[in-house]
């Protein structure tokens, strides 16, 4: 049977398929679609799947090593700079090995779309020594899931795979199997021998992992999905890794002339790039976003081998490739480049009318207008467009729950005003413990939360904190007299702008919660609710 599949898809059909017992996610573009999927798969609900969406991706990524360590195979799903929320449990988990298979899939985003950053994840696989999966098609992406639960099992440890934005977000029929796996039963076979990382065990396992290593390589070497394709003219060798290689074949209608060296599973296969060096004097160094395996091929290889790629400027050193950044990297002529039409706006993105991000940064903005020093530190979410005209409302925006750390620390060095806005979402995520830390010191600060009763930016998935936001700053320790909540509506202005101006003026740690559900999520419930009222009426 085949489907029509995003990537994003594939990954998740192929875990289905693969005996998925629980997928564990924080939703984040491009990965999103991943859970999604499963949670409206039929096979997922028939075998009752665990698939809500998680805290943050460190719960995530612990609440996966739970099930695996009963055994199941469970899967985590983050992009890429979720992985830094999760390096702990990920690079121990390479330490306590695994029990049931574990695959950690991240999407990474070259060029940015919508991220901070272009981080390449391949570096956490080699950092935590463990096997990195790197599909270059939809089909290929949903075959690796279940090689890699394989893998994951046979060696006892987690596996990484990693797909990057045209990969997560393009279509591709793939051939899917016609009987799904079951999943594994309960076993007791985990042992606290490996799982319990006190120095004479981690110690131990640090030397079992580091032995695994030689036996990974040559598992990737001799792996389908690492293909050494030869070509009439040894001049030059590519190597090309994921959705690169791709790349590489459209600029080769007819085939490579070249020998051509595809990589999609690591450690990376030392013998089969030496092999590559012998044949051709040069090699171009084709990959998605950092020069990870440039780095490496030239520590492998003598220094007779010329190797170019994006640290050498034949390929551009930031953003995502294309066949005709490729093509120009190869002499080839690539197409026609345009001018931009001078008579098209800009059209930036903003706040969807009707938001209440855009009642609360009136207000605020408002407020703050008598005050010339003062400063609003921002965090993650669709209301980071607040930096964006008409509000220019705030002056930073670095990490998941960042704000609150840095409003607490800006406080610290003096400043005043010092203002924090969050999420909901990005509350629960990661901002409670710097919230727990300028409760402990009484810091002369406010922080608005914006409560929108969902996910925004990421399409309305849940939050884990709704309904439940007071009750956490109550248990934080928030003084009950300087916990506001407020609706952001024009009509309420006054009241706003007054519960801000006090919050402002008290000495010490203020919390004002801005609540109003978001217009996207609201429509959607609005139209549900006459559908279920029409179905009523029947």
């Amino acid at each position: 049977m085949k489907k029509l599949l995003l990537g994003d898809e594939a990954v998740a059909q192929g875990a289905l398929d693969a005996g998925l017992s629980g997928v564990y996610a924080y939703p984040g573009t491009p990965s999103t679609e991943i859970t999604e999927y499963i949670q409206m798969s039929p096979l997922a609900k028939q075998r009752n799947v665990h698939r809500r969406w998680c805290t943050n991706e460190k719960t995530a990524m612990e609440q996966a090593l739970g099930m695996s360590y009963m055994g199941k195979r469970a899967l985590v799903c983050m992009k890429h700079v979720g992985l830094n929320v999760c390096a702990d449990p990920f690079v121990n988990s390479g330490m306590t090995g695994v029990n049931g298979g574990v695959v950690v899939l991240v999407a990474d985003d070259p060029s940015m779309h919508s991220s901070q950053d272009e981080q390449d994840s391949r570096f956490y696989g080699k950092f935590a020594m463990i096997p990195t999966f790197e599909p270059s098609s939809q089909q290929e992406a949903y075959d690796m899931m279940s090689e890699a639960f394989d893998l994951s099992e046979k060696e006892n440890l987690p596996v990484l795979m990693r797909v990057t934005t045209r990969m997560a977000h393009s279509r591709a029929a793939v051939t899917i199997k016609d009987e799904p796996k079951e999943q594994n039963q309960l076993n007791y076979e985990a042992k606290a021998s490996n799982w319990v990382l006190l120095p004479a065990v981690a110690r131990k396992r640090n030397c079992h992992v580091t032995a695994q290593q030689p036996v990974l390589e040559q598992l990737a070497a001799d792996s389908k999905h690492n293909l050494y394709i030869d070509g009439k003219d040894h001049s030059l060798g590519i190597v090309a890794s994921g959705i690169a290689f791709n790349y590489v074949n459209e600029c080769f209608p007819e085939g490579c002339p070249y020998p051509l060296l595809k990589i999609s599973q690591y450690p990376l296969p030392k013998s089969l790039v030496r092999r590559l060096a012998k044949d051709c004097p040069t090699l171009l160094i084709v990959e998605e976003g950092q020069p990870f395996i440039e780095d490496m091929v030239s520590g492998v290889l003598t220094h007779d081998t010329v190797v170019k790629g994006r640290l050498t400027g034949d390929l551009p050193r930031t953003g995502e490739l294309n066949p005709d950044l490729v093509a120009k990297a190869l002499g080839l002529p690539s197409a026609e480049q345009y001018a931009e039409c001078e008579d098209v706006a800009a059209r930036p993105p903003q706040l969807c009318k009707g938001c209440g991000h855009r009642d609360m940064y009136t207000a605020l903005n408002e407020v703050l207008k008598n005050y010339p020093n003062a400063r609003v530190f921002g965090d993650i979410g669709c209301y980071t467009l607040g930096f964006m005209p008409p509000f220019r409302a705030i002056h930073s925006c670095v990490d998941m729950g960042a704000s609150v750390g840095m409003a607490k620390g800006a406080a610290d060095a003096g400043q005043w005003p010092s203002v924090a806005v969050i999420g909901d979402s990005t509350f629960t995520h990661s901002g409670m413990t710097n919230l727990l830390d300028a409760v402990n010191a009484n810091s002369n600060m406010v922080l608005v939360i914006s409560d929108n009763l969902t996910t925004g930016m990421t399409g309305g998935q849940d939050s884990a904190g709704t309904g439940k936001i007071e009750d956490i700053c109550r248990a934080l320790g928030v003084a009950e007299e300087h916990l506001r909540v407020v609706v952001p509506l024009p009509k309420n202005m006054p009241e706003i702008t007054k519960a801000i101006h006090e919050e402002v003026e008290y000495k010490g740690l203020s919390v004002i919660i801005a609540r109003r559900e978001c217009i996207q999520t609201l429509r959607r419930h609005l139209k549900q609710q006459q559908k279920a009222k029409a179905k009523e009426a029947k």
